[in-house]
């Protein structure tokens, strides 16, 4: 469980994307590349200390192996009218 506000703000932020970038048609391996690119930056600017890195990559590959996170959502059907 994430418990830093810092922490928390990057993991809403690549949940966030990663579910934009699916719904924009990217998948499973484009999403790791981001997470990957993502955790890399995070390491060489200093931004946070290695263990809340780490805390947040696991959380966040356990966030892209949860199949409910990207389902989609159905439309709505349109109501007959019966008049």
């Amino acid at each position: 469980m994430l418990q830093n506000a810092q922490t928390i703000r990057h993991y809403q932020k690549i949940t966030d994307s990663l579910v934009e970038m699916w719904n924009r048609g990217y998948r499973y391996d484009e999403l790791r590349m981001f997470v990957d690119g993502y955790i890399a930056a995070l390491r060489n600017t200093n931004a946070l200390e290695p263990y809340q890195i780490h805390r947040l990559e696991e959380e966040t590959f356990r966030y892209i192996n949860d199949p409910s996170n990207f389902e989609m959502t159905p439309l709505p059907q349109p109501e007959v009218d019966y008049y």
